[in-house]
């Protein structure tokens, strides 16, 4: 009788292609794969530990499970993923109904944990993490239309608020040649838009190939037949180069979107943070982008709260928001994480101050997103057809201005005959609700 395995993936979505590089080596292994971890024999917990709210949702996630497993719903209980490697000293400790707390750098050899574990008695591996695979099978939990790839993993910028270095080790790119190889699976199984991430894209092939090949990249993949979107996730503004803009300007499969997360305008945070240049260093870049890149959207995040953020701070990024006009934008309050240097940083901020200060950029951000989705009015796009929603009664979609999970949708009506899901539609824009769009399909 085969085993059954189910898995619950937390985070980001570099986390969720390990977590479906993991199943994929399970399911080759003959354990038996289920959509629901409550049904399953062993439940995995790929777990998120980036930041604080991420961890409480790790927690509960697991504590939740641990309870199924009491009740007898559930035989086997596993943590994995970033929580599971930065805490590697105390979560059994803190958490006893854990069957297995296995490291990141134990991904390759995650069928054997679980069959030693299944023969009883508690399990814990945490191998470098050098040792986790940077590719592999994959089973797809994104729908067939569209996909991650993932091109690197690790980070070398130690930026002082974050712990992925601690977490994921060093940058370390994949092969241009095993990142098209994959490509092609995935687009021959029915992926027409690939998104391309890694902690930094723009640095890309630094470590392999002695340069900035992000672009070169780019190139492999937009000869790829029936592959129609591409997708740039991540971009670090230090390493974007002109061959990068020139590449991304004059190809026609990548969508002109570029995700570059900056994270605050004053350059003495900005120093404070261990990251490069000032306002008008950025704004300088943002505006080039603009240039080479024309009807570029640039989508971006921002941090509030950081140790040492004076009014004047907070108001130099203010400026700097509603002078740039970004087309999409996310604003987080800082969250004080052990072992990183700033937590250690003088002159902490009160959380009820870092969150109001996120709310009110988010507010101007709203405003302005309101208002450009009105100059869509009357415009054509080009929409991706992802489903329908029976509330609304209309269809709806993503066009290349828009990321999954992170930016709007565009809904629309239908008069006759219905999209197929992972199409490519027409449709008119009527109006901008709530920043998503209305339109209808044109025939």
């Amino acid at each position: 009788m085969s085993i059954k395995v189910g898995m619950i993936s937390l985070g980001c979505a570099k986390n969720q292609v390990d977590g479906e590089m993991l199943m994929a080596s399970l399911q080759q292994a003959g354990f038996e794969l289920v959509d629901d971890a409550a049904l399953a024999d062993i439940a995995i917990v790929n777990t998120c530990g980036f930041i604080e709210s991420a961890k409480k949702e790790s927690i509960e996630e697991i504590l939740e499970l641990a309870q199924l497993k009491k009740e007898g719903r559930i035989k086997k209980l596993v943590v994995t993923g970033c929580l599971a490697e930065r805490y590697r000293e105390e979560i059994h400790k803190e958490l006893p109904e854990l069957d297995a707390v296995l490291g990141i750098g134990a991904n390759a050899e995650i069928a054997g944990h679980l069959k030693r574990m299944m023969e009883g008695g508690f399990v814990e591996a945490f191998p470098e993490k050098e040792k986790m695979p940077l590719c592999g099978g994959r089973v797809l939990t994104t729908p067939s239309y569209f996909a991650y790839l993932k091109i690197a993993e690790g980070c070398d910028n130690r930026c002082t608020y974050c712990a992925i270095p601690l977490i994921r080790g060093g940058y370390r790119s994949r092969t241009m040649e095993s990142i098209e190889g994959e490509a092609r699976f995935l687009v021959q199984n029915g992926a027409k838009e690939l998104i391309l991430i890694a902690q930094d894209t723009t640095r890309y092939g630094i470590d392999l190939y002695g340069e900035y090949s992000l672009s070169k990249l780019l190139r492999r993949l937009c000869k790829i037949d029936g592959l129609h979107w591409i997708r740039v996730l991540y971009c670090y503004p230090d390493s974007i180069t002109d061959e990068l803009l020139d590449t991304m300007a004059c190809e026609e499969k990548i969508v002109k979107y570029m995700d570059i997360p900056l994270q605050h305008a004053s350059g003495k945070i900005l120093r404070a943070m261990n990251r490069r240049g000032d306002r008008e260093s950025l704004t300088s870049l943002m505006k080039r982008i603009r240039e080479k890149v024309p009807g570029v959207i640039l989508r971006t995040t921002l941090i509030t709260g950081f140790p040492g953020e004076t009014n004047e701070d907070f108001t130099e990024l203010m400026e700097f928001v509603k002078e740039v006009r970004f087309d999409r934008l996310g604003c987080f309050a800082y969250s004080q994480e052990e072992d990183t240097p700033a937590a250690e940083l003088p002159d902490q901020i009160d959380e009820d101050v870092k969150e109001r200060r996120a709310e009110i950029v988010m507010q101007d951000q709203m405003e302005i997103m309101e208002e450009q989705g009105q100059r869509l009015v009357g415009q054509t796009l080009e929409v991706l057809v992802e489903g329908f929603d029976r509330y609304a009664e209309c269809w709806f979609g993503r066009s290349a201005m828009d990321a999954p999970d992170i930016d709007g949708k565009v809904f629309f009506s239908v008069s006759e005959k219905k999209p197929v899901l992972g199409s490519f539609v027409k449709v008119e824009i009527e109006d901008c609700m709530d920043c998503d769009l209305t339109g209808h399909l044109v025939p």
